[in-house]
């Protein structure tokens, strides 16, 4: 209860205070600081998903913006060699102002991956996003089959029939590639599953389902225990290394990401970098209020 406090009350503090829980979790504010860690985790054997900070917009003008940041950080990362792929949400590029003018906006962005024979994926976000948010995946998808890839959450109670419906639809493409979550938006539970093991008993009820059916996941999970019974699942259906792999978000369970990739599973670290690091950062304290002490104790020793 104290730290769940403490985390409602952090978004109102200076954001210096913030910074220290932030820094852990964020490469940085600029192009450059992601080019760097990205150099410094594909050195560790990982790949990377670029995604810059920013969601639910207020003015197109933004989005216009973004769209250019995004372009610019394409053509960065294919001079560099690195090697990684993008994520972009729905939000930030005016879904909630203009469906068809967000649509266009990432269009563009899928549009010149390809150009780089690189991959961009459409973020999960809110309830309110979700059947728009599969509506843009589908368009792209007809068009770019093989530059395209969409997020789905394990607590929605809706994920495994929309697996379902993307199947069973007309578009003639490559296999369907999602990333896997548990989700992290708070829901009502009328549409999202609540209970601790009941959302992992549903991780695990969609990812065999989807290695069942030729789709490609990004088992995308902090959990010790999903990453084991993941392991235990791959292991049993005999699946290829080329039709999964593992993803992580960077800063999060460092040890555990370590011990995934020595044990030779292909790895993915989803790298955040902008300006708009503090929204971002106590979005993930409100999802995790125990890194409350982390804070706390790094004041302490700074003082």
């Amino acid at each position: 209860m104290f730290n769940q406090l403490i985390a409602a009350v952090l978004p109102y503090m200076p954001k210096r205070l913030v910074w220290i829980f932030s820094r852990k979790y964020i490469s940085g504010e600029y192009l450059e600081d992601a080019i760097r860690e990205s150099e410094r985790i594909n050195a560790e054997g990982c790949g990377v998903t670029i995604d810059i900070l920013g969601e639910y917009i207020t003015r197109l003008e933004e989005a216009e913006a973004y769209k250019i940041q995004y372009l610019e950080v394409i053509e960065q990362f294919s001079s560099n060699k690195i090697r990684g792929n993008f994520s972009v949400k729905p939000s930030m590029f005016g879904l909630l102002l203009d469906k068809e003018a967000c649509f266009n906006l990432i269009r563009e962005i899928v549009a010149l991956a390809d150009k780089h024979n690189s991959y961009i994926r459409i973020d999960m976000e809110d309830s309110t996003c979700t059947d728009d948010e599969l509506n843009i995946y589908n368009r792209l998808r007809e068009e770019y089959p093989k530059r395209v890839g969409l997020v789905l959450q394990a607590y929605m109670r809706r994920t495994l029939d929309d697996v379902k419906n993307l199947m069973n639809s007309d578009i003639d493409t490559s296999p369907l590639n999602f990333r896997l979550c548990k989700g992290i938006y708070i829901e009502d539970k009328s549409i999202a599953f609540k209970g601790y093991q009941e959302v992992r008993d549903h991780f695990m009820e969609d990812l065999e389902f989807m290695l069942q059916n030729d789709i490609f996941v990004g088992i995308a999970t902090h959990d010790r225990y999903l990453v084991e019974q993941s392991m235990h699942l791959i292991k049993h259906l005999n699946i290829p290394k080329e039709k999964y792999e593992f993803q992580m978000l960077f800063g999060v369970n460092p040890k555990l990401r370590k011990s995934i990739v020595e044990k030779g599973y292909t790895m993915r670290v989803y790298l955040p970098f902008g300006t708009e690091w503090f929204n971002y950062s106590t979005r993930r304290l409100k999802e995790n209020p125990n890194m409350v002490w982390h804070i706390l104790k790094a004041l302490i020793v700074r003082g």
